[in-house]
């Protein structure tokens, strides 16, 4: 029987062994897209306890507490103590079996706190108080260079004023860079509640009153520009789905929502087309790279939504059949007027893996190797089984050689294990392609592709290198 969690974890082969321990261990980190808030790494937070740290916005685990049938005042409530909670969270871990959240816990108890003893009823009170001792030594800097984190990229609306990020920067003390990523949903949204408070709010940030589209444009280039000279190399956008859709009266459609007029949902599609497009060719122009997450259906509880809000772990998958038509159509667009930008595409629906790998095929250029990605598996992904399917089918329709990696996508500064988790799978996929015959075991060859996918191909993409060379 092998031992648990043992430093071969998820390594089966030699050639599996051999990448992880002496390539994929060694790389730094980029993790270019989180929701850590810079702030707290500029003041450099100490947390108090395992329940702040780890409970405390992670919706993963409040879901599966409430899988396990515990009230909800003993995971989100504000009556409860934070050892309450814990003692809930250490109640629901042994029935975990198959679960990431299992190995994840385990990681980071190993990890940062030196703690090899599975998390249980018995040993709830002993771990909280052995890992308490310890965080409170522990600032939120001294866990991010733990893991050697070169870079991180945090999820930020266009109208905040980057203060953290700028203080950040010009503390030379603090050598991992913390950029910001342009975040621009709220203007996209137009069927969203408080789109128009929004839009007044980006328009005093800008000077400027929105009420056209062109207003709107000015607004998110302007914002974009501030953005790019604070360090910014990425974009994000949330959306329910790919849109694409043609309509020549979009300014219209903004006038009509300006003055408290509902619209329909093609008019929706085709005014957020307008401002995708507009978007992509901005990030084009200032080489930034352009991501775009789909397939989620959220805020599925109303009585939930109602009592603690959203973000709260509410959200599933969602698919719709015309995905990759559209996306098809949104590249296309963009390409014919030489304004797609480095893409990477996500879709929560895993079913949309092979959809993904075919359509970035199509466009493909020699600015870079890889311009169009398949983002790495995400959110109800992030497991075990979700890693290797999206690597297999990467590496079945494209070049996975070219993949640009592992990102947290969390709020926890605990999660950086999330990284040698997604490496041990990577190592143990391709040595097992190894040890079947099916790859030459060229350890020098494979090692390059190991330290590519973990840490290179990120920091091409991302144009990084000259900025840690500063």
């Amino acid at each position: 029987m092998k031992a648990f969690m043992d430093d071969n974890f998820l390594l089966t082969t030699e050639t599996a062994k051999i990448l992880y321990h002496n390539y994929a261990n060694r790389m730094p980190i980029i993790d270019y897209h989180c929701h850590i808030n810079p702030r707290e790494i500029f003041e450099n937070k100490t947390y108090d306890n395992l329940s702040e740290i780890w409970l405390g916005g992670d919706h993963y685990k409040w879901r599966s507490m409430r899988s396990n049938g515990i009230a909800e005042e003993l995971i989100t409530g504000r009556e409860s103590t934070p050892y309450q909670k814990f003692e809930q969270w250490a109640a629901t871990v042994p029935r975990l079996i198959g679960n990431p959240l299992y190995h994840w816990t385990h990681l980071e108890l190993q990890r940062y706190f030196g703690i090899f003893k599975p998390l249980n009823p018995s040993t709830c009170a002993g771990i909280w108080a052995e890992a308490n001792h310890q965080l409170h030594t522990m600032p939120v800097r001294s866990i991010i260079e733990k893991y050697n984190v070169r870079v991180i990229c945090t999820t930020d609306d266009p109208i905040d004023d980057l203060k953290w990020h700028q203080l950040l920067r010009a503390d030379d003390g603090f050598k991992t860079k913390v950029l910001p990523t342009f975040r621009p949903d709220k203007t996209v949204n137009i069927d969203k509640p408080g789109f128009n408070l929004y839009l007044d709010q980006l328009g005093e940030v800008c000077d400027i009153t929105i009420n056209s589209v062109d207003d709107l444009l000015l607004a998110l280039q302007t914002r974009l520009s501030y953005f790019v000279e604070n360090g910014c190399r990425a974009a994000d956008h949330g959306l329910d789905y790919i849109v694409y859709s043609q309509n020549d009266n979009v300014d219209m459609i903004l006038k009509k929502v300006r003055s408290g007029l509902s619209i329909s949902q093609a008019e929706a599609d085709a005014f957020k087309t307008v401002i995708l497009k507009f978007c992509a060719a901005e990030y084009r122009k200032h080489n930034i790279v352009m991501q775009l997450h789909y397939g989620a259906v959220r805020n599925n509880n109303p009585n939930a939504m109602t009592s603690i809000g959203p973000d709260t772990g509410y959200d599933a998958i969602n698919g719709r059949a015309d995905s990759g038509a559209s996306l098809g159509s949104l590249l296309g667009a963009l390409q014919a007027t030489d304004s797609l930008p480095r893409t990477i595409i996500y879709s929560l629906n895993p079913a949309d893996n092979a959809q993904i790998g075919t359509i970035i095929g199509c466009f493909q250029s020699d600015e870079i190797a890889g311009k169009i990605q398949h983002g790495s598996a995400w959110w109800f992904n992030d497991t075990k089984t979700g890693m290797v399917e999206h690597l297999t089918s990467l590496a079945n329709l494209s070049v996975l050689s070219n993949f640009v990696g592992m990102l947290t996508d969390s709020r926890s500064f605990l999660s950086y294990t999330r990284h040698e988790y997604f490496r041990r799978i990577l190592c143990e996929l391709l040595g097992t392609w190894v040890e079947t015959g099916e790859y030459p075991a060229d350890i020098a060859i494979l090692g390059n592709i190991v330290e590519d996918i973990c840490y290179r191909n990120a920091l091409r993409y991302f144009n990084l290198e000259e900025l840690l060379n500063e």
